[in-house]
């Protein structure tokens, strides 16, 4: 006998023996065929009190938390102050600007046969006028779209790819404006402190503008990094803002609760806030020449001092380092002899940092990594640094290394050691899938794997193929893996995708100083364990 249940109801399928003219069973058929009614209407009747049930608890909750999202509200907007009108007017503006460009779009692409595009109808919405609109809106929103970028276990792959185009550019603020904010933090008159300060900036972006100077005295040439006038204001408005908004979200759908908004938010927020104090960056800093120092690696590298009479929270005085990016090949060579040596180094540095120092350097692009003029790498700007715990590295060095091995299971046991899930996760399957998304190498450029294929055996060929392609094409398998890993209910640490991202940096000065080095394999780089030591902070 086979009992089958279809939406709340029960059906009994009696098997052949059964079936006879037997008068009783068949009285016993019909009872039992109307019990099955009565079950089916019984059981549809609880579902739908069930249902009114779970709406009238959710709604009684709603209730129960209005007051608290009302004081929420009330206290964000009083500590915004009169900022936030500016920003909003400034929003609108901004809005209106990029709507005029979807809509030039808009009526460029209703001309042609084949329909609009998605991205067309998400409006500004979509991935790529989002990143616009963020632009537009200043350093708030930049910083927001990077952080987009960096997390691809909170948010879709298309607006992560599409945040990495995110440009962190802004008018420099006149010099007299720069100068009033160095009196103001300095006490009184700067020419006591600094014998020149020149008046061009060497860098300007959204949040700080950087001028070089002579310090008064010891004459030591140093770079300033100003904290820009009223940033501070527009971060808490416009932070504020964003976490309203979040509240709001979670209130009219508590199922948003779940995914944590409001605490991303406000760890977006506490990020945010933390790279716009410079007293945090100058420790971030001293830190990091500290395990220099401890390490025996002052002659093959080096961080700017740091000047604490002339640094405050909102001004950063450091020593001025003279040097080229590491993807400038012509004046790397100028400067030594082997930029694959260099390259060497600057690896071993930043991988014995990520557990022989609290903080990681968490943003190694070609501006803020330099091959100095007496051949030491310079690391450069720590306002955005990492923290990873020793046992999330462990489970990323396994992972590093199955990569390289293709060892998909190894892979997988890293993966879910490294994500937090409730669930069980099937580890065959999990391998399967990873191999069928690093299968996909496979299918790159030919010219790509042709000028991978010089290594002595199969192992560096293999691998040398997985780093040397294209950014976009490993941000692009770094987000199928991130996807499929999902998929089984897991869920990364951010440090996961700093780390991996830092990655991508380096991939691209392989690719540049040294096309034939395997940085996962090769013996001259450690990516072991061997640098701990007893001064390392279990920071998870």
């Amino acid at each position: 006998m086979a009992i089958l249940a279809s939406r709340g109801a029960i059906y009994v399928h009696l098997p052949p023996l059964f079936h006879h003219s037997n008068k009783l069973l068949n009285i016993s058929k019909s009872v039992r065929s109307r019990a099955s009614i009565g079950r089916s209407i019984g059981l549809s009747l609880f579902a739908r009190y069930s249902q009114a049930q779970d709406f009238s608890s959710r709604f009684q909750d709603s209730i129960d938390n209005l007051p608290n999202l009302v004081e929420d509200i009330f206290q964000t907007t009083l500590n915004t102050g009169p900022r936030g009108a500016v920003r909003l007017a400034q929003g609108i503006q901004a809005v209106i600007g990029v709507g005029g460009e979807w809509l030039t779009d808009l009526s460029k692409s209703a001309n042609a046969s084949s329909g609009l595009p998605m991205q067309m109808q998400l409006g500004l919405l979509s991935p790529l006028y989002l990143r616009k609109l963020f632009e537009r809106m200043g350093a708030t929103y930049i910083k927001l779209g990077q952080f987009i970028a960096s997390a691809p276990t909170l948010f879709p792959p298309e607006y992560v790819l599409e945040f990495q185009r995110c440009f962190d550019s802004a008018p420099a603020v006149p010099f007299e404006e720069i100068q009033a904010i160095l009196r103001q933090e300095l006490g009184g008159q700067i020419d006591t402190i600094y014998e020149y300060v020149d008046p061009v900036p060497l860098a300007t972006a959204s949040i700080a503008q950087v001028h070089g100077a002579r310090l008064r005295g010891s004459l030591e040439e140093v770079v300033i990094k100003v904290l820009k006038p009223g940033i501070e204001d527009v971060l808490v408005a416009d932070l504020n803002f964003v976490y309203v908004v979040a509240r709001i979200l979670e209130f009219l759908n508590p199922e948003l609760s779940r995914a944590s908004l409001v605490s991303i938010v406000k760890d977006i927020k506490a990020s945010m806030l933390e790279e716009v104090d410079f007293k945090k960056e100058a420790a971030n800093i001293e830190s990091f020449r500290g395990y220099l120092e401890a390490m025996g690696l002052v002659g093959q590298a080096t961080a700017p001092k740091v000047y604490p009479h002339c640094s405050t929270k909102r001004i950063l005085t450091m020593e001025r380092l003279y040097g080229v990016p590491l993807t400038d090949l012509d004046s790397i060579r100028s400067l030594v002899s082997s930029p694959e040596t260099s390259l060497i180094t600057a690896l071993n540095v930043w991988f014995g940092s990520l557990l022989g120092c609290e903080t990681f350097h968490a943003d190694v692009h070609a501006g803020n990594l330099w091959l100095l003029r007496d051949g030491r790498i310079g690391f450069l700007d720590f306002g955005i640094v990492g923290r990873i715990s020793p046992k999330t590295w462990t489970a990323m060095e396994i992972f590093f290394t199955s990569i390289s091995s293709e060892d998909y299971e190894a892979m997988a046991s890293s993966l879910v050691e490294m994500g937090a899930t409730d669930t069980d996760v099937d580890v065959k399957a999990f391998t399967r899938d990873l191999k069928k998304v690093f299968s996909s190498i496979q299918n790159l450029d030919t010219e790509i794997i042709v000028a991978a294929s010089r290594g002595s055996n199969t192992n560096t060929t293999t691998i040398a193929a997985n780093v040397v392609v294209d950014e976009f094409q490993m941000n692009a398998l770094f987000l199928d893996v991130v996807r499929v890993s999902e998929s089984y209910g897991l869920r990364f640490p951010r440090e996961f995708a700093l780390l991996m991202k830092q990655l991508l940096y380096f991939d691209r000065y392989t690719r540049l100083l040294a096309p034939n080095l395997n940085m996962l394999q090769d013996d001259r780089i450690s990516i072991a364990s061997n640098r701990r030591n007893s001064n390392i902070v279990d920071l998870q």
